[in-house]
């Protein structure tokens, strides 16, 4: 499971400033509780770096012969929470836009509903706080897992069963009422992979039914003070409720997270490969494996540097 940062009172604006935009369709501004504020574009040099980047990790699932792959990128800066990657979604070799266009759901903030969006690696990147400096991870399934998830994630009519529930940025992992960006996608893992003999009634209770028996808990939002988690008052996309007592009295949330889907994964699928990539102003830094990158983007041996200036 994620780990979970040491606590202060400080984190708890941190929290509602930055879980507030989490999955929205544009990077949040400041630190705006409503997450919908537009952020400055990416200039013409930030937008190469992200195009040329995005370029490389293409080629890099292409060599795979993978048909999806599970994507995260960092975008809202939760570094005091431990956790780099902020949303994920399922890259698909045949995607519906283009070759390995990225199938998520998000916050459509002009339509103030949650949506299921496909769009290309590069979009994908570009929605990050920081052009200068970002991560993106890519998880390469085996291949029985790899088929059911490509099928269920390629079905519309399904896909869109998991849509559901009021849009909350830090919705429970285990609340049917509310939903985030990344509790769809880890929702559509547990129904691809449950092996239901014919389609549930319920899909979201069912695929929750499965992950509570891979004992799924979510990444642990630790605000260290319980009085913080009321701060979801000053956002309309957090939310108490739902949340269990016990964790409110100790002060923390916990949400589904890149972090801890790429957990789940690895304890249902050893098998399971990974590639990472960190960019900067000057170079893009690709790694195999589970050993993370440095947080300052900095090569390791074995790693793959490509220079962007």
């Amino acid at each position: 499971m994620a780990r979970a940062a040491p606590a202060a009172p400080r984190a708890g604006p941190m929290l509602a400033a930055g879980l507030a935009a989490l999955c929205h369709a544009v990077p949040a501004a400041g630190t705006s509780l409503d997450g919908c504020l537009r952020s400055p574009p990416p200039s013409t040099a930030q937008q190469d770096r992200l195009l040329r980047t995005a370029a490389l990790l293409r080629e890099e699932l292409e060599h795979t012969g993978a048909s999806a792959a599970l994507v995260a990128r960092s975008g809202l800066n939760l570094r005091w929470f431990g956790l780099r990657y902020s949303h994920a979604g399922v890259a698909l070799r045949a995607g519906p836009e283009s070759p390995w266009s990225v199938r998520q759901l998000y916050y459509a903030c002009d339509e103030s509903r949650p949506r299921l969006y496909d769009e290309g690696l590069a979009a994908f990147l570009f929605a990050t706080e920081d052009p200068d400096r970002g991560f993106v991870s890519a998880l390469l399934l085996p291949a029985e897992a790899e088929s059911a998830l490509v099928a269920l994630a390629r079905d519309d009519r399904r896909a869109l069963t998991l849509q559901d529930g009021t849009y909350a940025a830090n919705a429970h992992p285990y609340s049917l009422r509310f939903q985030n960006c990344n509790q769809w996608l880890v929702e559509l893992l547990a129904l691809a992979w449950a092996g239901h003999a014919a389609e549930p009634p319920r899909p979201r209770a069912a695929a929750q039914d499965w992950l509570r028996e891979q004992g799924y808990e979510g990444s642990a939002f630790a605000l260290g003070w319980p009085v913080l988690t009321r701060l979801t008052v000053l956002s309309p996309h957090l939310t108490r409720e739902d949340h269990p007592a016990e964790d409110l009295d100790r002060g923390v949330f916990r949400v589904s997270m890149p972090d801890s889907i790429e957990a789940l994964v690895r304890a249902r699928l050893p098998e399971a490969r990974r590639i990472e990539m960190c960019h900067t102003r000057e170079r893009v830094v690709l790694r195999r494996g589970f050993d993370p990158l440095p947080p300052d983007c900095s090569p390791g041996p074995g790693d793959r540097v490509v220079a962007l200036d």
